[in-house]
């Protein structure tokens, strides 16, 4: 049987586990970064690109509510997949839970877009 860790052992690996990411610099865009480069690589104004951008993706949420599947050639494929029911932990008390079933978003990437960023 396996030693259950302590509570500083258990609290000492969460301090640590940000340190990865002080190694590897991780550029990111938000949806506002995302509205002006669409804004300026289509010419149009950031108050047209803002409803350009939120149209699609209000209609790739609403899709996926609908347990359809949006498949955009190239790009990638957004589904919804579903999750069974599965035994866990509570890892407060360690006893054992049922998981219930659920459906989660999910997204595949296309073969031109997985190319495109492997360059």
């Amino acid at each position: 049987m396996q030693k259950r860790k302590t509570k500083n052992q258990r609290r000492n690996f969460r301090a640590h586990a940000p340190i990865i990411n002080k190694f590897v610099e991780v550029k990111r865009m938000n949806k506002t970064e995302l509205i002006a480069a669409v804004a300026e690589k289509a010419s149009i104004s950031k108050k047209d690109a803002d409803s350009a951008v939120n149209a699609v993706l209000d209609t790739i949420v609403e899709a996926l509510a609908a347990d359809e599947k949006v498949q955009l050639v190239g790009f990638g494929t957004f589904e919804v997949r579903s999750r069974s029911a599965r035994q866990g932990r509570d890892p407060r008390s360690n006893s054992p839970i049922t998981i219930p079933a659920s459906k989660v978003p999910a997204f595949k990437a296309g073969k031109a877009f997985k190319d495109s960023v492997a360059k």
